[in-house]
């Protein structure tokens, strides 16, 4: 099967350092405008997989996210906002990068190239067949990745991956591929840029709706969010004033009693009888 990397073709624009700050920013807008059409097509894709985890996860089972790089990055800045976000355990998401946390603020050299690293940093969080794995590469040639997936597959792990090219090695190593073709970048190679958003977009739309359909989000409102903040505890005492149509005191007093504006909410009727 043939493979061509789109990501790493020429730039269809030359004599960057010539162009004025306004030319920049306008062309690389440019470019960006074409990357939710690029994901758009891979919806269907994108639903397959996330059934998977939905059935998955309401099993007791958890979600890893393997990459290197930006891609690793981006997976664990995804995995990072779910429990704040929606409430959920810190181990239910799990983002793994080639290399490990210092990986995340400055590359480890050849990290990403090793064929072994990735199954034993899975198997450290004792990974098995309850989980779903999603392997992230914008080029769909990461050792590190690769090799997690086919270990993954041979213990009947459900994978998945999310890469910016059409019949990579990743795409053939994954169960359930996401190929979200995004083509050249504005500074050829640099696929922090269309790739890093299109795999950003597809991460979003995964997690979102997995936990929509787990029951985490009330009406269109976070409320299972951490109250970690004060603008996070002002966000939820002002759906307590919406929600129960209570003034600022009352819905204060139940979300420092409750900790929680899904608690405060099942609990307020009760308080009333």
């Amino acid at each position: 099967m043939s493979f061509t990397k789109t990501t790493e073709q020429d730039s269809k624009y030359n004599h960057l350092e010539k162009m004025t700050t306004s030319e920049l920013l306008m062309n690389i807008n440019k470019e960006d405008k074409t990357v939710p059409l690029a994901v758009e097509k891979v919806i269907p894709q994108i639903e397959i997989l996330v059934e998977k985890i939905i059935d998955k996860l309401n099993q007791g089972g958890r979600l890893f996210y393997i990459g290197a790089g930006t891609s690793g990055r981006l997976g664990i800045v995804d995995a990072s906002e779910c429990p704040p976000t929606f409430g959920v355990p810190y181990d239910l998401v799990i983002g793994l990068i080639a290399g490990g946390d210092t990986a995340i603020r400055k590359a480890v050299e050849f990290a990403e190239d090793s064929e072994t690293q990735g199954w034993k940093d899975l198997k450290s969080h004792n990974i098995s067949d309850s989980d779903v794995v999603i392997g992230i590469a914008a080029s769909g040639t990461t050792p590190y990745v690769i090799s997690a997936l086919k270990e993954c597959n041979k213990n009947n792990i459900i994978t998945g991956c999310i890469t910016c090219n059409k019949n990579s090695p990743l795409s053939l190593a994954a169960k359930f591929p996401i190929e979200v073709i995004v083509g050249p970048e504005f500074v050829t190679g640099s696929s922090r840029m269309k790739a890093g958003t299109a795999q950003k977009l597809v991460l979003n739309m995964i997690t979102t709706s997995t936990m929509i359909r787990l029951g985490r989000i009330k009406g269109n409102k976070m409320v299972d969010m951490q109250l970690s903040n004060n603008k996070l505890v002002d966000r939820g005492t002002k759906m307590l004033m919406n929600e129960l149509h209570i003034n600022a005191n009352e819905a204060s007093r139940l979300l420092e009693k409750y900790k929680n504006v899904r608690l405060a909410i099942k609990n307020y009727k009760n308080e009333r009888q």
